[in-house]
């Protein structure tokens, strides 16, 4: 092994050089220019503190040896390296908490009048200082008794917890809480109305994260190396004997802490960047857009089509038409004062400037403006939200109201999340067989990650899908769902290089829970989505792209991600791929955030329910029907389920023992009975064009329930057929009991859809009865708990199909979606008292780049009751000159224009 001592020593000198160097500029900013310091600027100096301890212990560890191979060390220097490791793994998550801390202070500052995201900012201040306390306490406490970190030689009787161990443990919360941090304020920023050079290199300022996420993950790449490099060959890890093979993960410790420093100190130089080198920051336009919005009322936002100057964090302070004046009269005196001071209305300084109000206001208006103009994010009107002023995306309309046309598009972005977790079903499974075999794990336990995957559904849905679902809508539970999925993939990482079982459980049942998450909106979501009547179709059409998607993975994992793996060195590569699936969830979340992805309010769903209120609650054995209805189609989902991954975890023993001379192995079958189940749910979704869907799920669980029978009494290659059409009954069905078991629960929807979504969880016990049976019978024997599995579903579809009030309370209705009513312009005759124009029920979503463009007098407005006599913006004497034709006209747009249209300066005279 070379001497890496140079190269060690050299890149974390200079890296802690910069570090200090940003910090000195921070401070020089803070101090003279903005001329304010905060709770996060006190923080940012503590963390630079135990940086300089954290850099420095391995600066003292080179000189030590580290770097040299263990055998190169001279005896005398061990007792001084030692100690030296021990500061230095003690350390490091104490600068990392200090750093990330001093960003989430700050990012407060960003996120007052955002409750989202303000708690988003708190839960990870929490998980970062949790997490952080608890790895620094393993890290005190790893060996015991204590003083054996430091000794040398290592007492005979003393135990230590493997070094990289610890670091690769905590790898997953560093590489989770960058993405936050690097994440949370992108939607706050990306809405604020700034000239354009200023919008970029803000957001491009808050990005810098991204580089610590790029070099945390190098770092963790060379602290696999080391570990699996001394792990293969059965030996721990301990500092005492990791000089050469950790000293280049130490290196990158240090320069991420730096770099995380230095990144946290990026945005406080705005200022002093302004002032040394203000082209650098202005914008050539600035001049012409100030005009501009000095020509408004500053009480009235303006117009989207006129730039606005300053807009900022979300503060709201109107002014009267005399401060306004004032403000363009000292215009041309602002220049004189100085850049960290705050304007009053009298035009006095009143103080030292916030940082936020300095990184956020244009440069050639903040003398001007800044404390006279009402600043506001365009979070402020809940109607619309501007991405980077390229696009101004206006609210879809309600799903409800969509039309089958309208509902493609949306439909069609959430079916990509469909995909993904058919695509993480199929990698979990061969990831779970292959893993088995490497840590030599017996057939219960291998069930048990199988069941603890499914557990997430026990308790994903009522924990968190519905609470989100209900409060926040279909979109925020899309994201929730899609970065708890992340958090779980990336687990992995730690558990595949330990080739540990117990955190190999936890990672599958976090992907479990975020999947469930996922689920409990996306199933709705594409019932709801468009005309009732085509409900089950829709859903049958999204359930088979992902079930493509659990097709394509498992062919992908065995025949290329885990073709060689046969030992943890080989596992290790496979993270890659889970790191890569981590990433591409936290984008589409951030995705998801920016598309218009329509919702469905408790209102909208109570209305469209009463229209068949006397078919929902007809009594049957004295309930109301759609009760009756839900609860059984809960119960038949529950069982399915449990039926389907029965034969799942079955199917290859089965295949083998019935077939043994076949020349297509149990995984090729597999694949086939896979591909037989897609093209299944296609076929279901093509039949309910002519067929109704009670029907067809009748028929789906006779046929399930022959072809089990059928496997049971036959052998050979008529025993495979059996159970591939076993697959081909059972595709269809999951989608029809969703779909029907959602008709007619009007508010309560979204309730009804978590327990359906909790009802997955079946999956999770029945493979254990299974594999009992088998045990004790044999396998085609045990096929008799897949029989009865499906019989106990059948139970529902026998409901629907012979009870004339379940009958009539699912069978479709033509054309059943809430219609939009439209405005009618033309041919009103101009009426002072015209009444109040109302608005539908609002919607709750957030509106995206795929949204029609509509005009701000064209929008459906807010019920307003004007006064006879209303407040003009036009000053009285400008009023009063005013041509009576023209006030005439002023009138008789008031009442077709619209609130904006009244609140519009007047033409001068």
């Amino acid at each position: 092994m070379a001497d890496r001592r140079p190269e060690v020593l050299v890149v974390s000198i200079i890296f802690f050089a910069l570090a200090t160097v940003f910090v000195a500029l921070r401070f020089v900013s803070r101090i003279f220019v903005v001329r304010k310091v905060g709770l996060h600027d006190y923080l940012m100096l503590l963390a630079w503190a135990i940086d300089f301890g954290f850099s420095f212990s391995l600066f003292y560890a080179t000189s030590k040896g580290l770097g040299l191979h263990d055998y190169d060390i001279p005896t005398s220097d061990r007792p001084g390296l030692n100690r030296a490791d021990y500061a230095f793994t003690v350390l490091y998550n104490p600068a990392l908490m200090a750093v990330k801390t001093s960003i989430l202070v700050f990012y407060l500052t960003l996120t007052k009048g955002e409750k989202v995201f303000r708690w988003a900012n708190y839960v990870t201040l929490f998980v970062i200082n949790a997490a952080g306390l608890a790895l620094t306490l393993v890290n005190v406490f790893q060996c015991h008794p204590v003083e054996a970190a430091f000794s040398y030689p290592l007492p005979p009787n003393a135990h230590c917890i493997d070094i990289l161990t610890l670091y690769l443990s905590s790898s997953p919360v560093n590489i989770i809480t960058d993405l936050a941090i690097l994440f949370i304020p992108i939607p706050i920023l990306t809405q604020m109305r700034l000239p354009r050079k200023q919008k970029i290199i803000l957001v491009i300022t808050f990005s810098f994260g991204f580089f610590v996420a790029v070099v945390d993950v190098i770092r963790i790449a060379y602290i696999q190396n080391a570990a699996t490099s001394r792990q293969i060959a059965l030996k721990d890890i301990h500092y005492q004997s990791a000089a050469g093979y950790a000293s280049l993960s130490f290196m990158w410790s240090v320069v991420e802490v730096n770099v995380s420093v230095m990144c946290a100190c990026v945005p406080s130089l705005k200022p002093l960047v302004a002032r040394l080198i203000p082209k650098m920051i202005r914008d050539t336009d600035e001049n012409t857009q100030t005009t501009a919005d000095l020509n408004h009322p500053p009480s009235v936002e303006p117009p989207a089509a006129v730039p606005r100057g300053a807009i900022a964090a979300p503060v709201n302070v109107p002014l009267s038409s005399s401060q306004s004046g004032s403000t363009r009269n000292k215009a041309s005196q602002s220049g004189s004062r100085s850049s960290g001071s705050v304007i009053d209305a009298r035009g006095t300084q009143s103080g030292p400037m916030d940082m936020l109000e300095f990184l956020t206001t244009p440069e050639s208006v903040r003398h001007d403006t800044e404390a006279n103009t009402a600043t506001l994010t365009s979070t402020s009107s809940p109607h619309s939200i501007t991405f980077f002023d390229f696009v101004n995306m206006s609210n879809p309309p309600s799903m409800l109201k969509l039309t089958n046309k309208e509902s493609i598009a949306p439909n069609a972005l959430t079916t990509i999340l469909f995909f993904l977790w058919g695509f993480a079903y199929g990698l979990l499974d061969i990831l779970n067989t292959q893993f088995q075999e490497i840590v030599r794990l017996d057939s219960w336990r291998s069930l048990g990650l199988h069941a603890v995957y499914f557990g997430g559904y026990l308790v994903g849905p009522p924990l968190v899908g519905r609470t989100v679902l209900k409060r926040w809508g279909f979109k925020s539970t899309f994201i929730t769902g899609l970065c708890i999925y992340a958090c779980g993939t990336l687990i992995f990482w730690p558990s595949a290089v330990l080739a540990s079982y117990s955190a190999f459980t936890i990672s599958n049942f976090i992907v479990g829970f975020g999947l469930a998450v996922l689920e409990t909106a996306a199933n709705p979501f594409i019932a709801l989505c468009g005309p009732q009547e085509n409900s089950e179709i829709r859903l049958n059409i999204s359930q088979g792209v992902q079930a493509i998607g659990s097709v394509v993975s498992p062919l992908l994992a065995k025949k290329v991600l885990f073709k060689k793996v046969t030992d943890v060195g080989r596992l290790v590569d496979v993270q890659w791929t889970y790191l890569g699936i981590a990433l591409f969830d936290v984008l589409l979340a951030v995705a998801f955030y920016y598309l218009p992805i329509p919702e469905a309010s408790d209102d909208d769903l109570e209305e469209l329910a009463n229209r068949r209120r006397e078919d929902n609650m007809i009594k049957v054995l004295g309930v109301p029907v759609v009760w009756l209805t839900l609860g059984l189609g809960v119960f038949s989902q529950f069982f399915y389920v449990a039926g389907q991954e029965v034969l799942s975890q079955s199917f290859d023993t089965f295949v083998n023992a019935a077939n043994p001379d076949s020349g297509l192995g149990a995984f090729e079958y597999l694949s086939i009975g896979h591909t037989v189940f897609a093209v299944g749910r296609f076929l279901a979704a093509f039949l309910q064009w002519f067929l109704k869907p009670r029907w067809i799920l009748m028929l789906s669980y006779i046929g399930m329930i022959v072809f089990a029978v059928l496997c049971m009494k036959t052998t050979g290659s008529t025993a495979v057929a059996m159970s591939l059409m076993v697959y081909l009954f059972e595709s269809g069905a999951f989608s029809i009991i969703f779909a029907l078991s959602l008709r007619g629960t009007a508010r309560h929807t979204k309730t009804a859809a978590s327990l359906l979504a909790m009802a997955i969880s079946g999956g999770a016990f029945f493979p254990f009865a299974q594999y009992a049976a088998q045990l004790a019978r044999g396998v085609s024997y045990s096929y008799c708990v897949l029989v009865a599995l499906f019989s106990a579903g059948a139970i529902f579809p026998v409901y629907l199909n012979f009870v004339p009030a379940a009958k009539k309370q699912v069978d479709r209705v033509p054309n059943e979606y809430l219609r939009r009513h439209r405005r009618r312009r033309s041919h009103m005759t101009p009426n002072k008292t015209t009444a109040p124009v109302r608005r539908e029920k609002d919607n709750p979503s957030v509106g995206g780049v795929l949204s029609r463009r509509r005009s701000v007098l064209t929008d459906p407005l807010p019920a307003i009751n004007l006064p006879e006599t209303t407040h003009s913006p036009v000053s009285s004497p400008d009023r009063k000159n005013l041509p009576k034709k023209q006030s005439s006209s002023s009138s008789s747009s008031r009442s077709g224009g619209g609130l904006m249209h009244d609140l519009a300066p007047g033409p001068e005279s």
